[in-house]
Order: structure tokens, then C-alpha cells, then sequence
């Protein structure tokens, strides 16, 4: 069972996406709060598996609350559940640590499968804001140099990280590769050496950046 806690200063959000989320078997609606003060207590007390979290809040924001759980090295796997299409917002989320980013007007499938994926270790990001995305990537600056010239990536290489873009977990590449897992994580490894980043998510940008896909 998955544990989401839930925070959005509109009730009948909360309300309707608990409604739709009390439909799938594996996912649980664990807690809710109402604004960032209360999330971030809700948070450290339910020790959720995935947050939903709304950026636009009253007394603290999203962004706030990100920041402060990231400082204090309690961030749980977070998506950003969000009205507003905003790059600069997205930019900074996932600077602040979030592993996925979905407008409110998804799906439950799609929903669902971004709470999956970011529970299995994995990051999304909505598909309709990837050329803001990469319009603002060159805003993420690297977290260690990259080599320069950069190696290429391998053809592997690549193709490990088309599949990371799409959310997918060491495990799942695995197993579509049929390869041992430690051979992902050490394909992974390579990515971000080269890519100069330090995590999946801004491999994925730095990617895009640079016209791999």
C-alpha cells in the first residue's frame, strides 16, 4: 500500500482527489493538510511514501515547504500538484527536490501512475511542460563540472535514458533490458557523470538541453 498525504488549501480538491484515489487498490490517502504550517507538521508526523502538494498556499507555500523538509533531510518522494503552468515554478520545485510535477487537469491513470513511479524510486514530469522545461534548463546550474568536452553517451547510455525521461525505475529498466539491476544503477551512474548533474531529474533536463532527444 502506498501512502499519499495530501495538501491543497481547497477542500474540494482534497475531497475529490481522495474520492478518486479511495478507487485503486495499492494507493491510500494517509493525511491532509490545508496550508504549508500544517503540511509540514503532517508530514513529519505520517511519514508518508508520496506527497501531493499544492505550490500555491496560504502561510507557507509548496516551495516552502520543499525547502524547509529538504534543509532538514525529511523530504519524502513529492510531486507538485499544481493549477498553474508556471516554468520558473517548476524550475525552482525541482531544485527544491521534487520528483514529479503534474497539472491538476491529469487524469486519475495519469495520477496514479506518477504516484507509482515516484514511489518506486522514479521522477515525472508532465509531458505539456517539457519545452518550458527545456526552454528554462539553462537556468539549472550543474551541481559538479561536467567533462569538456562531454563524453558522448553510449547508445545504451541513450537508450537508459529515454527511459528514465518516461519515470522509469532501475528495476523497471532492468527487467525491459533483461539485466541485472546493479547494471542500470552503473548506467545511471555513467549518465550523470557525464551530464555533469546529480540527479535523474536534471539528467533528464540536461538531456533535452542538449537535443539528445
Amino acid at each position: 500500500m502506498i501512502r499519499v498525504c495530501l495538501i491543497d488549501d481547497q477542500t474540494l480538491v482534497r475531497q475529490g482527489i481522495r474520492s478518486l484515489l479511495e478507487l485503486v487498490d495499492d494507493i491510500e490517502v494517509a493525511a491532509e493538510a490545508a496550508d504549508g504550517v500544517e503540511g509540514l507538521q503532517v508530514i513529519k508526523d505520517c511519514k508518508p511514501d508520496v506527497v501531493l502538494l499544492d505550490i500555491r498556499m496560504p502561510r507557507r507555500s509548496g516551495l516552502d515547504v520543499l525547502a524547509d523538509l529538504k534543509e532538514g533531510n525529511e523530504l519524502p518522494p513529492t510531486i507538485i500538484l499544481t493549477t498553474f503552468d508556471d516554468q520558473a515554478v517548476v524550475i525552482e520545485g525541482i531544485r527544491c527536490g521534487a520528483k514529479g510535477y503534474l497539472l491538476k487537469d491529469v487524469s486519475l491513470d495519469q495520477l496514479v501512475g506518477a504516484i507509482r513511479t515516484v514511489a518506486a524510486g522514479g521522477t515525472l514530469i508532465q509531458p505539456a511542460i517539457t519545452e518550458r522545461l527545456v526552454k528554462g534548463a539553462n537556468q539549472i546550474a550543474n551541481d559538479f563540472p561536467s567533462l569538456e568536452p562531454a563524453d558522448p553517451l553510449t547508445a545504451r547510455e541513450l537508450e537508459v535514458l529515454r527511459m528514465m525521461s518516461g519515470g522509469h525505475s532501475n528495476r523497471e529498466i532492468a527487467a525491459a533490458f533483461n539485466v541485472a539491476e546493479g547494471t542500470i544503477k552503473n548506467h545511471v551512474s555513467n549518465i550523470l557523470s557525464k551530464l555533469g548533474v546529480r540527479d535523474r531529474t536534471r539528467a533528464v533536463l540536461k538531456a533535452l538541453e542538449q537535443g539528445y532527444f
